[in-house]
């Protein structure tokens, strides 16, 4: 028999998708502004796809990352024969990453993460206030 899960346990694994979500945009933007030889060489920006699961004892949804895919638009082909990486066509393909989606991902799944880390507080705070009641 396992134990429900706890608040704890919801924020903490929420805390932890939005963390790879944090992660896969940091590398969507470092990787912005480059060029490859091929489209199938172009990065492409990776996306995180979160998975709920509902624990029927706790009656508590928890989010975990299934698994971080390609996502967005395919890498644009531009003619530049004096890159070094271009073909022998003279075209480079751009990496596919949307910046400002990017920093807009950014900022919301640091708000979530912020969001949790206020429930573990309130949580916590709420537990000291309750044990104070015994004494």
């Amino acid at each position: 028999m396992s134990n429900p899960m706890s608040i704890f346990d919801v924020a903490g694994r929420a805390m932890s998708a939005q963390l790879v979500r944090m992660n896969t945009t940091a590398s969507n933007l470092a990787n912005a502004g480059g060029v490859a030889t091929t489209q199938d060489d172009a990065y492409r920006s990776m996306k995180p796809v979160f998975r709920t699961q509902y624990d029927a004892a706790s009656g508590m949804a928890t989010v975990d990352v299934q698994k971080v895919v390609a996502a967005g638009a395919d890498p644009v082909k531009r003619h530049d024969p004096g890159n070094p990486l271009a073909n022998a066509d003279g075209d480079v393909f751009e990496n596919a990453v949307d910046e400002t989606r990017e920093l807009v991902d950014m900022m919301e799944a640091a708000r979530t993460y912020q969001n949790n880390v206020e429930v573990m507080q309130t949580a916590k705070s709420l537990i000291v206030d309750t044990l104070k009641l015994g004494r």
